[in-house]
């Protein structure tokens, strides 16, 4: 049954915003002004049916449909308005589309009504958890309640957000953080750093609450003769849990936490809101059309801003004033200290200058001694060139040594055999 329903409560919503913008691109032709005063969709279709053309919108009273100050807008925009006439079939129809308007409006109110109802008597923790409207979406995805139990929290955590998950696995990137359990009252609360550690919170304990709904044994079907609980104690464990995640959120977030149970307690033994209120009205600034009025007597404005310039600047100081004996001398000591200044800056000029032309100075002899350096080794190089040459063996002196090393060679090898014929020779 809760399939089916949250099924036509979405075909509904698709329906009722294609008729409703029907309905006011067709009355548009005639009233275009109307849409732009009325934004509710069954609003305007109720009065379409109650005035009809534009012209009994002086005649009628919409006091039921409407508050007072967008009826004065609408009779005053019906009497200026850019719209064409229409004939009396064109009408019909278009008050035809309006009913339907206005009859899948009060049906959807009434399957709305009936959805919350058996969800709460189904599964009380899920919806004090999630609401009746997730909840519902979680076990039609899911297929029943018992299928919905039986998933762990991390698959309650992401259900709906299949496709987001094997593309992210495939593509080796970051899994989703939430499902269809995004759209819980809870999760919206956070902010965004904060809604996936609320939502891997809220995904564990709908978990344990869909497991205490799909199986515990409520009233006389269990076992013996019991008492069946009223819903409050059904929807215990949704609720303390909701009160654990609310308070996790407020800590996450650097809000003062509410008190466990629920409820302030005044000094005077009262109940006092646990929320501060939203915002407070306050009166805003209005125009002052009298400040646009300047009377014949009123001085220029360029006169009175000079006046306020000159009162509000600071007194000019007078080029010449009285000095008195101390000033005097007071100005005199700071002329000897002027000079004195002076002085020191003559004499820091002059080390400055000395202590330049000294490294002038020591930059001169450096280069002597480079370039001292430099002839030493060209002289160097010049009379180490001649005596290579002067040892350096003509071609004859060297064919006459290569000659004696050859004699010489020759006698050895004499002398060798000398020596073998005598160790022959020797019994």
């Amino acid at each position: 049954m809760i399939i089916q329903a949250i099924a036509l409560l979405d075909d509904l919503d698709k329906e009722l915003n294609t008729y409703a913008m029907r309905v006011k691109e067709w009355y548009g032709w005639h009233f275009p002004e109307m849409a732009k005063i009325i934004n509710d969709n069954l609003a305007y279709a109720k009065v379409i049916l109650l005035m009809g053309f534009r012209s009994n919108a002086s005649n009628t009273d919409l006091s039921s449909v409407l508050p007072e100050e967008i009826e004065g807008a609408i009779k005053a925009a019906a009497e200026i308005s850019m719209g064409t006439d229409v004939t009396d079939e064109d009408l019909d129809n278009i008050r035809a589309l309006a009913e339907q308007v206005v009859d899948f409006t009060e049906y959807r109110l009434q399957l709305s009504g009936y959805l919350s109802t058996r969800m709460q008597a189904i599964a009380p923790n899920l919806t004090a958890l999630v609401g009746d409207l997730v909840g519902a979406r979680l076990i039609a995805h899911a297929g029943s309640l018992i299928k919905l139990a039986k998933s762990p929290a991390s698959t309650i955590q992401i259900l709906g957000a299949e496709k987001a998950l094997f593309r992210a696995l495939k593509t080796k990137h970051d899994t989703p953080k939430y499902g269809l359990i995004y759209h819980a009252s809870l999760v919206g609360q956070a902010t965004g750093k904060n809604k996936g550690k609320i939502a891997r919170m809220l995904a564990t304990k709908t978990a344990l609450g869909l497991r205490v709904d799909s199986l515990a044994d409520w009233g006389l079907d269990g076992e013996g003769a019991q008492v069946e609980p009223t819903d409050e104690e059904k929807a215990s464990l949704g609720n303390m849990n909701r009160l654990k995640i609310e308070r996790r959120l407020r800590s996450l977030e650097g809000k003062p936490l509410g008190p466990r149970g629920g409820v302030a307690i005044g000094p005077g033994g009262q109940q006092q809101s646990t929320q501060p209120p939203k915002w407070e009205l306050k009166e805003a600034r209005k125009y002052n059309p009298d400040a646009d009025g300047i009377s014949a007597d009123a001085p220029a404005a360029a006169a009175e801003d000079e006046d306020v310039s000159m009162t509000d600047a600071k007194p000019a100081k007078k080029l010449i004033q009285e000095v008195n004996g101390e000033a005097a001398d007071s100005s005199d000591e700071d002329v000897d200290e002027t000079t004195v200044s002076k002085a020191d800056k003559d004499e820091d000029s002059t080390s400055k200058a000395a202590r330049k032309a000294a490294k002038e100075a020591r930059k001169v002899e450096k280069a002597a001694k480079k370039a001292a350096k430099a002839e030493k080794k060209e002289k160097r190089k010049s009379t180490g060139g001649v005596k290579e040459v002067k040892n350096e063996p003509n071609g004859d002196a060297a064919d006459g040594s290569k000659k004696r090393k050859r004699d010489d060679e020759d006698e050895k090898e004499v002398k060798k055999e000398k020596k073998k014929k005598s160790r022959k020779s020797v019994p």
